[in-house]
């Protein structure tokens, strides 16, 4: 999944994407409010965690201006702490508030829960077959065992399973999985689908030639689609 952070303090911008990043999100970063909306109206993001005091357009500024455009899941991250910031941040089309200070711990199960809410995905555990997803701990076990996923094969298993049974284009994977740094132009994208399948088993990941990949409720037979 990919967040983009919009925080003014480096230091604390620097932590919260170090922390998704080892959480598996591609990330993308913005120090004031006028970077973070021209990246929020250019690319596709799953959710967006975003402080109020922000240099050059302030965080409500930023929220009215997405709002006319998007419903991207925005978490706010601010220490103005009263019942009315609260209430205006929610009211702006904010989905949650996280008061600062706070422990990287709830940031990421907020983050989770509202990306996992924006597309109907009320609880952390999918299961498809035998194998069972579960988005808290980020973790794969099929037929009681657990399989090892890089951070990267599970976001992408993650995103496959939360839009289940919908054909997903290899563009799109790539704007939700691979963050701003990344080399889109690469085929990491399909050694990774391949890493996948040799896991969890060919047919686990649908290939749609030419358009993209799919996971469906029921595994199906790729006669002639190949591993790509």
């Amino acid at each position: 999944m990919r967040v983009l952070v919009i925080e003014d303090e480096i230091d604390l911008l620097s932590i919260i994407a170090r922390a998704l990043r080892e959480n598996g999100y591609a990330v993308d970063e913005a120090s004031d409010g006028e970077d973070g909306l021209f990246k929020a109206m250019t690319w596709t993001y799953d959710a967006i965690v975003l402080d109020l005091m922000l240099p050059r357009m302030s965080g409500w500024d930023f929220l009215r201006r997405l709002r006319k455009k998007h419903k991207t899941p925005v978490l706010i991250l601010s220490a103005r702490d009263t019942v009315k910031d609260r209430v205006d941040g929610l009211d702006l089309g904010a989905d949650d508030y996280l008061i600062k200070p706070f422990a990287l711990t709830e940031l990421l199960a907020r983050l989770q829960a509202l990306i996992r809410r924006s597309v109907g995905q009320a609880v952390p555990q999918i299961i498809i077959g035998d194998i069972v997803i579960d988005l808290r701990t980020r973790t794969v076990r099929q037929a009681a065992q657990e399989i090892e996923l890089t951070a990267r094969e599970f976001a992408i298993v993650e995103m496959l399973a939360l839009q289940r049974g919908e054909l997903v284009t290899r563009t799109r994977i790539y704007d939700h999985i691979f963050d701003e740094n990344d080399d889109s132009l690469s085929n990491l994208m399909e050694v990774h689908v391949s890493n996948i399948r040799k896991k969890l088993g060919k047919d686990f990941i649908a290939t749609r030639r030419g358009q993209g990949y799919i996971i469906l409720s029921e595994p199906e037979t790729q006669a002639g689609d190949g591993d790509d």
